[in-house]
């Protein structure tokens, strides 16, 4: 629901009233009434209905008479009558259409006990109004720790003040019956206030603070749902819902008021139903009711020694079987009256747009380079860098260095099969660059050469290799 004067922002987002459930069409408030006749006058001689609905915090709603004729019209803040002092509230509805809300709420308006309205509120009295309003969030908070301290079984869900901020009124629920004499003593000193304690129901308790369901709207009974009536799990079994409490109850902790929305519906529905109590007697043996669908008129049953196996009849042909049961005849079994399922169509992905795979926009995986692989001086990252001076690749074959200690070997001649086994000693210490011709006992050569793992200089890399056909200098 939303006021008149509610607009919606940039993007869509509504923007509100900003009048914080206070507007003056009084449409965004709990339990609001449309006001279908405001537009309408009354014939000719007839005066306007003297009592008028006023709303004070989280829904409460009184009538009071306008003994002095104000105009009054939706939205107007008025100060009524209370006992002691005044109280200040919103006007809700006037007119005729209070008539029949004192009638639907069973308030005779004929009545001399109907509180009056003494005027409409100034400034001031608006002013001493949101004062003691912006007290009462601290005040329960405060109210809550002495609560607790006194081990005290009760819940502190509300504080209202009266308009004037003579009087404060503290809701409360509990399950048992509470002693709070030492606690209003506790109140009254630490607040400084006339106190009044009022003990509501958990139903009630959700109706004034509101909140949203598990449908995703508002609670019913802040909005629109005044009269709480009983509800029990007889409503879910006939429904076919779940027995299961988490599901079942609302944010009041009692059953959902809305299972008894559509229980009528589901009444009448079951009255073309067998009774699910029924046993199918058949040559195969005795068939029990498992499952029944209201809505599609189908119900499912199972041999009495063989609970796993179900088999779907309709009602028509549960009839018949029953029918067939009084008269004493037993049918073959409940396989010639099973009702073949539907296989329904898989829905599968449909290329109609001619569209590609929905992987084409995923980046393909790279091979990662080996771990334990050597890097060359000249290679990073497996690629092969061009070292400044000598270009990868340009050099002739035949171009290559000759190691000493080792006789030149012409091109295009295979190098010969080394042995298998002959790696396996320990390499000699000492020039890596020459390669041993044969067996060479170890240690011919002494190790103060050059150290263990030292590396050529010309593979440094600082030493930027130069022309292998230069001569050394």
């Amino acid at each position: 629901m939303a006021c008149t004067s509610c607009s919606t922002a940039s993007g869509g987002a509504p923007a509100g009233c900003g009048n914080k459930g206070n507007c003056g069409t009084d449409s965004c408030n709990k339990l609001t009434v449309f006001d279908w006749l405001s537009n309408m006058s009354l014939p000719n001689g007839e005066t306007p209905f003297d009592c008028v609905e006023i709303r004070f915090k989280n829904g409460r709603k009184e009538f009071f008479r306008n003994t002095e004729n104000l105009p009054l019209s939706i939205g107007d803040i008025v100060a009524t009558e209370a006992s002691p002092g005044h109280d200040v509230g919103i006007v809700t509805l006037t007119g005729e259409l209070v008539k029949i809300q004192m009638k639907k709420k069973g308030v005779n308006h004929k009545a001399g006990d109907i509180l009056k309205i003494y005027r409409k509120a100034s400034q001031k009295d608006i002013d001493i109004w949101s004062t003691a309003r912006n007290r009462e969030e601290a005040m329960k908070v405060r109210a809550r720790e002495i609560a607790i301290g006194l081990r005290l079984e009760m819940k502190i869900s509300d504080i209202e003040f009266q308009g004037d901020g003579s009087k404060a009124t503290f809701y409360y629920t509990a399950n048992d019956r509470i002693d709070f004499r030492q606690l209003i003593k506790e109140f009254a000193r630490e607040f400084s206030t006339r106190i009044e304690m009022k003990q509501v129901g958990f139903r009630q308790e959700a109706s004034r603070l509101g909140g949203i369901g598990s449908c995703g709207r508002e609670l019913c009974c802040s909005t629109w749902l005044t009269d709480f009536r009983s509800v029990n799990t007889s409503a879910a079994r006939y429904q076919q819902l779940s027995l299961n409490p988490q599901k079942l109850a609302g944010q009041c902790g009692k059953l959902k008021c809305c299972l008894n929305y559509e229980l009528d519906t589901y009444m009448d529905a079951l009255r073309d139903f067998p009774d699910p109590e029924t046993k199918l007697v058949t040559e195969k043996g005795i068939a029990v009711c498992q499952k029944q669908d209201i809505f599609k008129g189908l119900m499912w049953f199972a041999y009495t020694d063989n609970f796993a196996n179900w088999h779907t009849l309709k009602i028509d042909q549960v009839r018949e079987i029953i029918a067939e049961n009084k008269e004493k005849r037993k049918v073959s079994s409940l396989e010639d009256y099973v009702i073949e399922a539907e296989v329904e169509p898989r829905a599968d992905f449909n290329n109609a747009m001619g569209q590609e795979s929905i992987t084409r926009f995923d980046q393909p995986k790279r091979k990662k380079p080996g771990r334990n692989r050597k890097k060359k001086p000249g290679e990073r990252d497996g690629e092969k860098v061009a070292v400044e001076g000598r270009p990868q690749g340009d050099r002739p074959q035949g171009d290559r260095r000759p190691k000493p200690n080792q006789p030149a070997r012409p091109q295009g001649e295979r190098r010969p099969d080394r042995p298998q086994g002959e790696r396996t000693g320990e390499r000699p210490q000492g020039d890596r660059n020459v390669k041993p011709q044969g067996e060479r006992p170890q240690g011919d050569r002494p190790r103060g050469d050059r150290p263990q793992n030292q590396r050529r200089r010309d593979n440094r890399p600082g030493n930027k290799p130069g022309n292998p056909n230069e001569p050394k200098q």
